[in-house]
């Protein structure tokens, strides 16, 4: 209802929403974007209240009519042309990431060890892939092993050290420094590479080869 009081400055939000979710899901059987989670009201109580994620925001403002809802539907109709050609030519997706660093004002130099360590990062996952490993909770305690070799300290330690807050969705990467990356690479690097010679088959194996990795770092 905040969304849709924000953008038609419809006197009954409530109403509107009702009439939305009635027209583009219900009538049509489609699966529900919103969950109900109790929020606190201007009376002091917790009613159930309709809340959207971030991905459903954006289908419910292409739902609504309005002249202030326009500018993001044009900017959603860009953002999938641009995915779509990044599809058809992967180093527009490159191009793309050095303009977004720039723009946040990162130095030319820090952008290219940044860009070198996203590729060296996914060799290493595509390693660790082949070697068994394919849980996201795999690939953090791999990770983890090799930050506590290299640094002696875990990722999120390292992100208290930084002073951002752990649960944010912050990328540590994005605030180290030159020496931090080039560290960082290097251990990843020697991970894949020692990976790639022994072949390790089991998880504690693996975990080994990543402590050995971020030792050399």
């Amino acid at each position: 209802m905040d969304i849709i009081a924000a953008l038609t400055d419809s006197p009954t939000p409530r109403q509107y929403w009702g009439k939305v979710e009635d027209r583009e899901f219900i009538k049509l059987q489609l699966s529900p974007i919103w969950v109900q989670l109790k929020l606190p009201s201007k009376d002091g109580k917790h009613y159930k209240t309709d809340c959207v994620n971030t991905k459903s925001a954006f289908r419910l403002i292409q739902s609504i009519p309005s002249k202030k809802a326009e500018p993001f539907k044009q900017w959603l109709s860009q953002v999938g042309k641009e995915r779509l050609d990044e599809i058809e030519n992967p180093e527009l997706a490159q191009a793309r990431m050095k303009e977004i660093y720039e723009k946040k004002g990162y130095p030319k130099d820090w952008i290219d060890k940044r860009m070198r360590g996203i590729a060296i990062r996914q060799n290493l996952t595509d390693e660790w892939k082949e070697r068994g490993m394919e849980e996201q909770r795999d690939f953090a305690i791999l990770t983890a092993e090799i930050s506590k070799a290299t640094f002696g300290i875990t990722p999120s330690e390292y992100k208290n050290h930084k002073n951002l807050p752990e649960k944010s969705k912050a990328n540590l990467r994005d605030h180290m420094d030159d020496l931090e990356l080039i560290f960082t690479m290097l251990g990843e690097r020697m991970t894949t590479e020692i990976s790639k010679e022994e072949e390790p088959d089991t998880f504690d194996e693996n975990k080994g080869v990543a402590k050995r990795g971020g030792k050399v770092a």
